[in-house]
């Protein structure tokens, strides 16, 4: 018994090795790999369209894998306060934008021009009065600004949930990618970009399990 685990130990450990050095993680069996990331854990938004929903947790998984993702800045620190984006312009240390600073911040990492400028069309519940306006940058707030941002078919010039239900999941991403650059098709592709479309479809399943 004792050589058998050695030999079934080897094994594993020599397939480790052949799908590392391939450029491919192993799954060893497990079916959801890698959708079990950090970044695809529920919205905190209640109800809308599963496939936004869905969506919006696939652009979660590239953009910000994070246990917190509705605090996370770039470059892997936290805010507490989301009472609004918090704009503050980080160095970018890798990619083709080295050397110049970002302010992107949050579950789906929104500089700080486009938090504004989506706010002020789609975020249902801005403070102040007039010209001062003060839009919440928290968790429900940013998902309810991307859900209505995702579901303006004049935004995107197609109905993406339509394009889902289709099963054009590349064909979405594709047009999404020129805002996330993490989903393909672009300048930065990170090690979860190929796995968007297997993620998308496990994201899917849940909501529409939660749906019913």
């Amino acid at each position: 018994m004792k050589n058998l685990i050695t030999t079934a130990s080897f094994l594993v450990l020599i397939t480790l090795v052949l799908e590392l050095r391939s450029g491919e993680l192993p799954d060893f069996g497990l079916s959801n790999y890698p959708t079990a990331v950090h970044g695809t854990q529920p919205l905190v938004m209640k109800g809308g369209d599963p496939y936004i929903r869905a969506l919006m947790r696939t652009i979660t998984a590239s953009e910000a894998n994070s246990k917190s993702p509705y605090s996370l800045i770039y470059g892997g620190q936290y805010i507490s306060n989301l009472k609004r984006h918090p704009e503050l312009c980080v160095p970018i240390v890798a990619g083709p934008n080295v050397g110049q600073c970002t302010t992107a911040a949050g579950r789906y990492q929104f500089i700080n021009t486009t938090w504004y400028d989506k706010a002020q069309q789609y975020h249902p519940q801005p403070s102040g009065f007039l010209f001062w306006k003060s839009y919440s940058f928290e968790p429900q707030y940013q998902d309810a600004v991307v859900h209505a941002w995702l579901s303006d078919q004049q935004a995107w010039g197609m109905n993406l949930s339509e394009k889902l239900q289709q099963g054009k999941v590349d064909e979405v991403l594709r047009r999404l990618s020129g805002t996330w650059t993490s989903l393909g098709y672009g300048i930065e592709d990170n090690v979860m970009t190929k796995h968007l479309p297997r993620i998308y479809r496990q994201m899917l399943k849940e909501e529409l399990a939660k749906a019913v």
